[in-house]
């Protein structure tokens, strides 16, 4: 199963994945976890390209190309062979966050960026998105107080991650057998509790 998790600045997403990856592994599975930009050497040396706060030159067309780069060598380099040998693949974001980002963020033509998706996944699609929600301006304040990386994509203005939210809960209502909702404003350990349900139950589901 190839299960992403998706979310605006400061959900946590990131801080979720290692117990979520214990859990899974304690239940028996075999599970291997992995981040978007980066996952292979290629693609973190992309990753290093696009977050660099020095690149503020960088134009919308030239960063979703460089995504795409780094998304086409870990699909085939990690992400379908994992799959393939039958374990659970666990994503730090993947190409929803450039239609998010790129797409809706930047207001690039959507059906552009969407055929952009489809060339470098190779319509690669997961069977489940967990979108961790929470208010913009909460989000980019738990960044800052949380110290955490701030790079190039955490240094645009307010209404730009206004459009990024609305942008991944429109993708929600598009795809609802894909996509579960999960409110990130709350206890970490109640959001953690969530996101261990909602996996294990579409696991049971198969």
């Amino acid at each position: 199963m190839f299960i992403t998790l998706e979310g605006p600045e400061g959900c946590g997403k990131t801080s979720h994945i290692p117990p979520l990856v214990e859990f899974l592994r304690g239940k028996g599975y075999v599970v291997f976890p992995t981040r978007e930009p980066g996952g292979t050497s290629i693609s973190e040396q992309i990753r290093d390209i696009l977050h660099d706060l020095k690149n503020v030159e960088m134009h919308p067309r030239a960063e979703t190309l460089l995504y795409q780069a780094a998304r086409a060598q870990i699909v085939e380099q990690v992400i379908k062979p994992r799959l393939a040998a039958g374990e659970i693949v666990i994503s730090d974001r993947y190409y929803d966050s450039t239609i998010a980002y790129q797409g809706y963020g930047h207001r690039q033509d959507l059906e552009q960026v969407r055929g952009l998706v489809r060339y470098a996944t190779g319509g690669l699609t997961p069977d489940l998105t967990i979108l961790l929600d929470l208010d913009v301006e909460v989000g980019l304040r738990r960044k800052k107080q949380n110290q955490s990386e701030w790079n190039r994509m955490d240094d645009h203005e307010v209404e730009f991650y206004k459009r990024v939210r609305a942008g991944y809960l429109e993708m929600v209502k598009a795809e609802p057998e894909r996509w579960v909702v999960v409110n990130a404003e709350r206890k970490w350990d109640d959001v953690q509790a969530e996101l261990k349900k909602v996996i294990v139950d579409r696991l049971v589901k198969g």
